[in-house]
């Protein structure tokens, strides 16, 4: 037996072409490397978003698709020194097994890149989509919005106007109110002082009137004072003193029946009183001549109305002269009682 048989186990023939194989497949790998950095489009950078305003909704538009990665360039290999057939035919299958699921993994890898591409295009779509949407909802809420405030500040401002002109009508009647009140006032107060003025004026002018009246009077009785006395010196002179008659009520002793009545239709025209009339009565001593001239007047019983006893003696002296008696002469002196009208 060999010594060297009985060390070493019994142990499988090494297969010739190991590491040409091997250098073969390296090669391969180094090629796809090379193939699949050059020929595919690598996306790593995230695509920036892009603004849109769309304001009817559009159909989305289909990712365009990639057009298939072109195939992979033959590779030339050296051809290899001959060898044993057996063992050509067993590298020349490893070769085209490696190749084939390089080829195949090339293709998938190639595959999962163009899927993601395509789902990363999609996903973009679908959110430059809802983008587009979210911004088309958010314009047409701010449009709805700026209307509804718009529609508001119309409606305000228009409220603002009403008010205004409303206050303005109010404003302008209160005016014409004031000013009607105003001219009735001016009215009321002018005819009050017209009034006050026409009064002063009458009452001035009955005043004026009655200092004449009674300046005249007192110069026809100192006329008549005067006359009679120079009859009273002539009579003296012939059948002694004269006689005067006396008497008392309107006609006295000297005074016919009926001459009370006369007397009473000569004053009572001329009585002008506007005052009270309940309780007044005055009682006038009157001296005149025979011809009816008055002579004096003067209050014999007071009223205790100072005006109306002034009013009862004003009368006495506009009715001169006095009525003459049925003898045909006035009686000297006598009474005169005075009452206004209406009074009881």
């Amino acid at each position: 037996m060999n010594p060297k048989q009985s060390v070493y186990p019994l142990q499988p023939p090494r297969e010739r072409g190991t590491w040409r194989a091997f250098a073969l497949a390296l090669v391969m790998h180094v090629l796809l490397g090379l193939f699949l950095y050059h020929g595919i489009q690598w996306q790593n950078s995230t695509p920036a978003g892009a603004e849109a305003e769309i304001w009817t909704e559009i159909p989305p538009t289909p990712a365009p698709r990639q057009p298939p990665a072109p195939p992979a360039p033959p590779v030339r290999v050296q051809p290899a020194p001959p060898v044993d057939q057996e063992q050509a035919d067993i590298a020349l299958q490893e070769k085209k097994r490696k190749e084939q699921e390089a080829a195949q993994r090339a293709a998938q890898l190639a595959e999962q890149q163009r899927q993601k591409a395509l789902q990363d295009q999609q996903e973009q779509a679908k959110r430059q989509e809802a983008q587009a949407r979210e911004q088309a909802a958010r314009l047409a809420a701010q449009k709805a919005a700026a209307d509804k405030l718009k529609q508001q500040q119309a409606q305000a401002q228009k409220q603002r106007e009403q008010q205004q002109a409303e206050q303005q009508k109010q404003a302008q009647l209160k005016q014409q109110q004031l000013e009607a009140q105003q001219k009735a006032e001016a009215e009321k107060k002018a005819e009050a002082e017209k009034a006050a003025e026409e009064k002063a004026a009458k009452a001035k002018a009955l005043a004026q009137q009655q200092a004449k009246q009674k300046q005249q009077l007192e110069q026809e009785r100192r006329a008549r004072l005067s006359q009679l006395q120079g009859m009273a010196a002539q009579s003296q002179g012939g059948n002694g003193l004269a006689k005067s008659g006396t008497g008392s009520g309107s006609g006295g002793t000297a005074a016919s029946p009926g001459y009370a009545d006369k007397v009473r239709r000569r004053v009572k025209p001329n009585i002008i009183w506007a005052g009270a009339t309940e309780g007044l009565e005055t009682v006038v001593s009157v001296h005149c001549a025979p011809d009816g001239q008055l002579l004096s007047v003067s209050i014999k019983k007071s009223s205790g109305n100072p005006q109306w006893d002034a009013a009862a003696a004003n009368a006495v002296n506009a009715s001169n002269p006095m009525p003459l008696d049925i003898n045909g002469k006035a009686p000297a002196s006598f009474l005169i009682t005075l009452r206004p009208a209406g009074s009881s």
